[in-house]
C-alpha cells in the first residue's frame, strides 16, 4: 500500500504522542507497529497485531539488520568485559599519575580530552572523565556544574560521530531500513553536518581556553572559587565519600591502561580491514554492517586473550560477564529491533512518500532541515531518549530528502543533531542524569547551568541548517 494517504502518518504519530505522555519508548514503538499493520490490515486490530508481531519478527530476515542487532548485544559485552578486567580503573589511574594538571584549565582540558579519546559509550565516557577530573576540579577550585557541563558535551556528542561503536550501529541499521544503498557511506557522510554535535564540543572547548562563563554557570564558578563546592541546599546524586578508595582497594595493584585501550584500537583496526575485505579489494565498497560486527567480536577477542593469559579470570566468568553485558544492553537492542520494524511498516505504507509531498507543497525546501533539527529536539526532550528519536524521526527524515531530491546526509544529520540536542537539555535524559553522578552535584544545579550553553549550541545549528538548506 504506497498511497494510504495521511492515514499513513498514524504509525509514527502515534508512536510520538505515546512516547511523550509515558516516556515508555519501547511500548510506545510497538503500539506504532500495531496501528501500521493495522491500516495494512483493513483496519482490522486482531490482524493488526498478529501481521505486527510478524512484522518484528520479519526484521531477522534482513541480514543486515541482524548483524546490527547482534553488534549491540556484542558491543555491550565489551563494556561489561573491559570493566572486569579492570582496564577503566587502570585508564583511570594512567592519566591521573601522567602529571600533566597543574591548574583549573588543565584540568578542564583534561576532562574534554578524555571525552573526545573514549568514544566506545557515552555512558563509560562520563564515568571515565567524572573519575578523572572530579578530584582535581575540587582540588583547583573548579565548578562541579561546568565538569558535569563538559563531559556531558563531549560524550553523546562525540560518540554519534563515529560509525564503530552502538551509536553509528543504530543510526546505521535505521539508515538501512529506509532503502539507503550505502547506509555506512552515507552516516558518514552526515558527519560534517552533524551541527550540534559539533557546536556543542567545540563550544565546551572554547569556553574552556577562554575562561568565558555566563548565566548560572557563572555563579557555580564564582561560589566555588570562594571554597563552596555546592550550593546549599544542593543534593549531589552520589555520596562524596566514595571519591576516597578503601585501603584495600588503595593497596591493590592497579590493572594496566592497555586493558582498556588494546581492545579499542583493536576495535578501530579492524574496522578498516573489514570493509577493504567485504570489498574485494576496495574500502568505499565494503559492508558496513558485516565490518562493524567484524569490529567489535576482533576488540572483545582481543580483550578476552590479554584477560586470560594474565590469569585474571577463566572461560566461566568472562562468559558470566559476557552475558550480563549483552543482558544490559538489551533494552537498546529492543529499541532498535522495534525501530527497524516500524521503518519496515511506513514503508509499506508510504510513510515518508506522503510526508514528503505534503511538506514539499507546503514549506520551502530551506526550512526543512531546520524544521526537522527542531522536531527531533522537542521529541527527545520530551522522551529524554536520543535513540528513541532516532528511531520515529530517521525513518522519516530519509525518504522526505530522498522523495525531494535533496541532500540525505544533510536530512539524516539534522535529525540526528536534533535528538541529541533534545536528550542533551533534558532533565529526564539518562546521559544527564549520568553525568550529574559522574560529577557528584545536584542533577537540577547541571540541567540548569547547562541549558544555557545547550540553546546557544542549538541557536548556532538552527541557523547553519537553515544556511546548509540553500544548498542542498
Amino acid at each position: 500500500m504506497d498511497n494510504a494517504g495521511w492515514v499513513s502518518v498514524l504509525p509514527p504519530v502515534l508512536a510520538i504522542v505515546l512516547a511523550i505522555w509515558s516516556k515508555q519508548v519501547i511500548l510506545s514503538l510497538f503500539a506504532g507497529i500495531w496501528i501500521g499493520f493495522t491500516v495494512l490490515s483493513g483496519f482490522n486490530p486482531l490482524t493488526g497485531l498478529t501481521a505486527g508481531l510478524d512484522g518484528v519478527v520479519n526484521v531477522f530476515s534482513d541480514p543486515a539488520d541482524t548483524r546490527v542487532l547482534i553488534f549491540t548485544l556484542i558491543i555491550g559485552a565489551l563494556i561489561a568485559t573491559i570493566e572486569h578486567s579492570g582496564g577503566v580503573r587502570g585508564f583511570v589511574y594512567f592519566l591521573e599519575t601522567r602529571r600533566w594538571v597543574h591548574n583549573g584549565r588543565r584540568a578542564q582540558l583534561l576532562a574534554w580530552v578524555t571525552g573526545l579519546v573514549i568514544f566506545i559509550e557515552s555512558n563509560i565516557t562520563l564515568l571515565v572523565a567524572g573519575a578523572i577530573s572530579r578530584p582535581l576540579f575540587d582540588r583547583y577550585r573548579v565548578s562541579r556544574e561546568k565538569l558535569a557541563y563538559i563531559i556531558d558535551s563531549t560524550s553523546a556528542p562525540v560518540c554519534i560521530m563515529i560509525p564503530i561503536n552502538a551509536w553509528g550501529a543504530v543510526v546505521v541499521g535505521l539508515v538501512a531500513s529506509t532503502g539507503v544503498a550505502d547506509p555506512l557511506g552515507t552516516f558518514i557522510a552526515a558527519i560534517p553536518y552533524n551541527l550540534y554535535a559539533i557546536f556543542a564540543i567545540l563550544l565546551s572547548g572554547g569556553m574552556i581556553l577562554l575562561n568565558f562563563d555566563f548565566g548560572p554557570m557563572k555563579a557555580a564558578e564564582q561560589r566555588t572559587r570562594q571554597g563552596q563546592l555546592l550550593w546549599p541546599g544542593a543534593l549531589p546524586l552520589v555520596d562524596v565519600s566514595a571519591e576516597t578508595p578503601a585501603p584495600e582497594e588503595a593497596s591493590a595493584a592497579v590493572p594496566s591502561a592497555a586493558l582498556m585501550a588494546v581492545p579499542i584500537l583493536a576495535m578501530i583496526l579492524m574496522m578498516p580491514i573489514g570493509m577493504y575485505l567485504t570489498g574485494d579489494g576496495s574500502i568505499t565498497q565494503g559492508s558496513g554492517s558485516v565490518s562493524i560486527l567484524w569490529a567489535v567480536c576482533f576488540a572483545l577477542f582481543a580483550s578476552w586473550v590479554m584477560i586470560l593469559a594474565g590469569r585474571k579470570s577463566t572461560v566461566s566468568d568472562l562468559m558470566v560477564v559476557f552475558m550480563k553485558g549483552a543482558g544490559a544492553l538489551l533494552p537498546i537492542s529492543a529499541i532498535l529491533l522495534l525501530a527497524l520494524a516500524l521503518g519496515d511498516v511506513a514503508n509499506l505504507l508510504g510513510t515518508g512518500n506522503y510526508v514528503a509531498n505534503v511538506v514539499g507543497d507546503n514549506i520551502p525546501a530551506v526550512w526543512l532541515a531546520p524544521l526537522i533539527f527542531l522536531t527531533s529536539a522537542f521529541i527527545a526532550f520530551s522522551v529524554g531518549s536520543s535513540w528513541g528519536t532516532f528511531a520515529i524521526m530517521i525513518p522519516i527524515a530519509i525518504p522526505i530528502a530522498a522523495t525531494l531530491g535533496l541532500s540525505i546526509p544533510l536530512f539524516l544529520a539534522a535529525a540526528m543533531s536534533g535528538a541529541i540536542f533534545g536528550d542533551h537539555a533534558s532533565p529526564i535524559s539518562d546521559t544527564t542524569v549520568v553525568a550529574s553522578m559522574a560529577s557528584a552535584t545536584d542533577h537540577i544545579d547541571h540541567v540548569r547551568t547547562q541549558l544555557p550553553y545547550a540553546l546557544l549550541a542549538a541557536a548556532f545549528a538552527t541557523a547553519g541548517f537553515f544556511l546548509l538548506g540553500f544548498t542542498s
